[in-house]
């Protein structure tokens, strides 16, 4: 089962959000806590860490592109990343 990755609260008055960075790449395992992402506001630079251990599974926006809070990042699958990434990439 996958585990979605939403953009969290970021304050009382921020209502979007600017994906900096991602740290990981489809395929990449994963631990729980990990940053994943970074998102920058006016106000702050925020790092979203993975609700779960597992492989980054999905990534749907791309650096630079701007999401309001409560938005789907991405996902986290569980288990290993090889076949999955094999899968994603067409080597299989």
């Amino acid at each position: 089962m996958a585990t979605e990755i939403r953009v969290p609260t970021l304050g009382e008055s921020v209502t979007e959000a600017t994906v900096g960075k991602w740290f990981k790449k489809v395929g990449d395992t994963i631990a729980a806590d990990e940053p994943l992402v970074e998102l920058e506001t006016d106000k702050v630079t925020v790092e979203v860490p993975a609700a779960a251990a597992g492989t980054l599974g999905e990534i749907t926006v791309k650096e630079g592109e701007t999401v309001g809070v409560g938005a789907l990042l991405g996902s986290i699958s569980a288990g290993g990343g090889r076949h999955l990434h094999r899968h994603l990439v067409g080597l299989e």
